[in-house]
């Protein structure tokens, strides 16, 4: 008995230090992968700082890693533009993003929340119907849009970029699925019975529980609707009152005379600032729902 423990245990050894290089070379290609995907994630953000660094004749020679000398004179000669009013375009478009994207998570969540929670006859009907608004492309409908706008004096203003994000298709059915798995029909049933109102229960109650989900879609709206050129483009023709695409678009569409390369991205990397921003502050609530979620029943 002693002689076979004996025999046994270099075996077991040798596949113990087996099983530690397998998980050794597991975990150095997983950080390989990591770190190759975090450098060509940020390169792209590289590349854009040294051509907004640069003039527009440096830039049409060809590629170059190096950074140029002309970062400040493009700044300054963006900023002093009076055909481009570069912050009044920013504070536009976080005015019409911001609202969108609030609007649009909150409205959504609340519709999603109606469907998980309420039982009544048309429930699966509405579910279905709003799936079928969410496959329609927002541009078969724009024609008609923009004729009902004009009806209603609404044009040259930020409310048909606005309200219209309050039915979002899509964002409804994110949370939708995501109250599914995360929000159990008994926590707004003991609430209920506590002699909570439904509008406290869902703002004091879910809208904590779906937060990581709330972020994400946030995110999601907030980028789309700084990205937004086509609908903003139709709507708005008043110099005040236009966003970054469009004012970027219009630099981009300037004669050759003044059209600029290095200003292009200057303003391309002015324009992405303010996405990393709402990024960074909401992303600690997506890893706060991931850690919650990972240690529940």
């Amino acid at each position: 008995m002693t002689g076979n423990t004996t025999a046994a245990a270099p075996v077991r050894h040798r596949q113990w230090t087996r099983a530690r290089v397998l998980l050794l070379l597991k975990r150095i290609l997983a950080y390989t992968v990591l770190i190759l995907l975090s450098f060509l994630c940020l390169f792209f953000f590289y590349l854009l700082l040294v051509k907004a660094s640069r003039n527009h004749g440096d830039i049409q020679t060809g590629f170059s890693p190096v950074p140029g000398a002309f970062f400040i004179k493009n700044w300054q000669t963006l900023m002093s533009s009076s055909e481009l009013p570069v912050w009044r375009g920013m504070f536009n478009s976080l005015l019409v993003s911001g609202c969108v994207a609030l609007l649009s998570t909150y409205f959504s969540a609340l519709t999603a929340y109606a469907i998980h929670t309420y039982q009544f006859k048309l429930r699966n009907f509405a579910f279905k119907f709003i799936l079928l608004v969410m496959m329609v492309p927002s541009q078969v409908s724009v024609l008609g849009f923009v004729e009902m706008m004009n009806d209603w004096q609404w044009t040259d203003s930020f409310m048909p970029l606005i309200l219209p994000s309050i039915a979002a298709p899509a964002v409804f059915f994110f949370m939708k699925q995501y109250m599914d798995s995360a929000l159990p029909l008994a926590i707004v049933e003991a609430a209920r019975i506590d002699g909570s109102p439904e509008f406290t229960t869902f703002n004091m109650i879910v809208l904590p529980i779906i937060k990581p989900a709330l972020a994400v879609q946030a995110i999601f709206t907030f980028v789309s609707s700084w990205n937004n050129y086509f609908t903003p483009a139709l709507i708005i023709k008043t110099k005040e009152l236009k966003t970054l695409p469009i004012l970027i678009a219009q630099l981009r569409s300037s004669d050759w005379l003044k059209f600029d390369l290095g200003q292009v991205y200057m303003m391309i990397a002015l324009s992405i600032l303010p996405v990393i921003a709402v990024y960074l502050c909401l992303s600690k609530f997506i890893i706060r729902g991931v850690a919650v979620g990972s240690v529940k029943e």
